[in-house]
């Protein structure tokens, strides 16, 4: 389920102080059903997969086209990524966090921890577009049950960044978010029962 942005925006996550200049693109209810203390087990599901994001149909042609595409125009070079282009984030963890657990790096996609606490974990990736984040909160509903909250963080590189950005915004919308929805929640029923 699509959320406004001020369900991330007006949350105490430790990213707003990291990741200040980056900017909120969106934010998501995810089909996850859990406990206080899934958080952990959730990111160890959505990284462990190592035969990529396991989109299928007109999402999993999208991810091929831009993996494609990344390739033909040098978007996804080393020298576009972390610690070439940008810094990681991991440079910017106050004093307190230093030492905190930084989670496990997606085997699927090109996402690096940053940090894992008990009620969020974020992950970045750089490329010749953005310099993104994925950031994952453990919420507690009305219901007392908890979910994952997403929201997505993006800082674009220059004009093309923000070209590219609009540009896929109709198919993140109508393909990619409902597909991704789709495969969470399977796999993480199937893995709960």
């Amino acid at each position: 389920m699509k959320l406004p942005k001020t369900a991330h925006t007006s949350r105490p996550w430790r990213i707003h102080e990291i990741a200040p200049d980056f900017t909120v693109e969106d934010v998501w209810l995810l089909p996850t059903p859990g406990g206080p203390d899934d958080l952990p087990a959730f990111v160890r599901h959505m990284t462990e997969r190592r035969d990529g994001p396991g989109f299928t149909g007109p999402a999993g042609w999208l991810f091929a086209l831009r993996w494609k595409l990344g390739k033909l125009f040098g978007w996804d070079k080393e020298d576009s990524g972390l610690g070439k282009r940008v810094p990681t984030l991991r440079d910017r963890l106050p004093a307190d966090m230093r030492d905190v657990e930084r989670g496990p790096d997606s085997q699927a996609l090109p996402f690096t921890s940053v940090y894992l606490l008990g009620d969020e974990w974020a992950a970045e990736l750089a490329n010749g577009t953005v310099h993104g984040v994925m950031h994952i909160g453990w919420v507690e509903g009305d219901d007392g049950i908890h979910r994952a909250q997403m929201a997505v963080l993006v800082k674009p590189n220059g004009w093309f960044g923000k070209a590219y950005m609009a540009a896929i915004l109709p198919f993140r919308y109508a393909i990619v978010y409902p597909a991704l929805m789709r495969l969470i929640g399977r796999g993480w029923t199937a893995r709960r029962t």
